[in-house]
């Protein structure tokens, strides 16, 4: 009995992985609003009843699949962050890994064009909070106690990083492909300097 119910669960997981692959895949192509939960069902090649045995809605499957690509990129984020003794160096880490991250079609497309839509723009900055916010916050912390920028430095400070990040991200996602080794380089510098003005002498 133990393994027909792994297998069962097996199987669910494979529906669940397979679902968000192919909204991954659509809503990156096509974006939120062109894409139907027919056309999900059919590239993954279940029923639409699968669908909402995992999701309850479209906006749902969306909000599942940015949970998890947020995870998976925060967690990059903050590992190259933590893999460097010194913050500062692992806070530019941390940043070429986002800006990287952000260049991609997939991470850039859904989190930065496609999420205001799908999610609301309200939802959408809860969520961008709840991940990113948080680990600029960790990040500023570290060096703060690392003596590397004041240690009193206000809640402004985290949200004008964030606000730096956001407005970043929202630029790689929308910039060519030929483009953005470029792009990237210019999102990278205010930040460098911000960090270069902040530091303790």
């Amino acid at each position: 009995m133990p393994e027909v119910k792994s297998r069962r669960g097996e199987y669910t997981e494979a529906t669940r992985r397979a679902l968000l692959d192919a909204a991954a895949e659509l809503f990156t192509e096509r974006g939120f609003g062109r894409t139907s939960l027919d056309d999900i069902a059919a590239v993954a090649r279940v029923t639409k009843g699968a669908i909402y045995h995992h999701f309850a809605s479209k906006p749902g499957l969306f909000e599942a699949l940015f949970d998890e690509l947020e995870i998976a990129e925060n967690g990059a984020a903050r590992a190259a962050f933590v893999a460097e003794d010194d913050p500062t160096v692992g806070a530019l880490a941390a940043l070429d890994q986002f800006l990287l991250a952000c260049s991609e079609p997939v991470y850039g497309t859904l989190v930065f064009r496609e999420a205001p839509l799908a999610l609301g723009w309200d939802a959408w900055r809860l969520c961008e909070e709840k991940y990113s916010y948080a680990l600029v916050s960790d990040m500023l912390d570290a060096l703060a106690v690392a003596g590397r920028i004041p240690a009193q430095r206000g809640e402004a400070l985290t949200s004008v990083a964030f606000g730096m990040l956001s407005a970043a991200g929202q630029l790689l996602a929308r910039t060519p492909a030929a483009d953005r080794e470029r792009v990237r380089a210019e999102c990278r510098a205010p930040f460098v300097a911000l960090l270069a003005g902040l530091a303790v002498t």
